[in-house]
């Protein structure tokens, strides 16, 4: 299984950046995909989850409101759209799956090289 995500840069405090997950080994649409980050003395953090059994979303406290969750089907992706930045989300974000359809484990799945999100003036 081979997940990259994409789409990080520098952004503004109050900017906006849209991550994507994708594969090009593995049919995400099957699967529940989540995003996960890690930053400089922090532990992982899972963020949010989209299963693919009923399409349900799940939000970390941290993230809800701002941050949104979506796959786009057909094009094997998911997206993670992310609003209002501040300093706190400066992480490596990554996408993960454990290959099933719900977002218990997904954290403990697989998941490919990260992208930098960071947010600065």
């Amino acid at each position: 299984v081979q997940l990259q995500a994409s789409g990080g840069g520098l952004v503004q405090p109050g900017g906006s950046l849209t991550l994507s997950c994708a594969s090009t080994t593995t049919t995400l649409d099957y699967y529940a995909v989540g995003w996960f980050r890690e930053a400089p003395g922090k532990g992982r953090e899972g963020l949010s989850c989209i299963s693919s059994a009923d399409g349900s979303t799940s939000y970390a406290d941290s993230v809800k409101g701002r941050f949104t969750i979506s796959r786009a089907y057909g094009e094997n992706t998911v997206d993670l759209q992310m609003d209002n930045l501040t300093p706190d989300d400066t992480a490596v974000y990554y996408c993960a799956t454990d290959l099933t359809v719900s977002c218990n484990n997904y954290m403990r799945g697989f998941f490919g090289q990260g992208t930098q999100v960071t947010v600065s003036s």
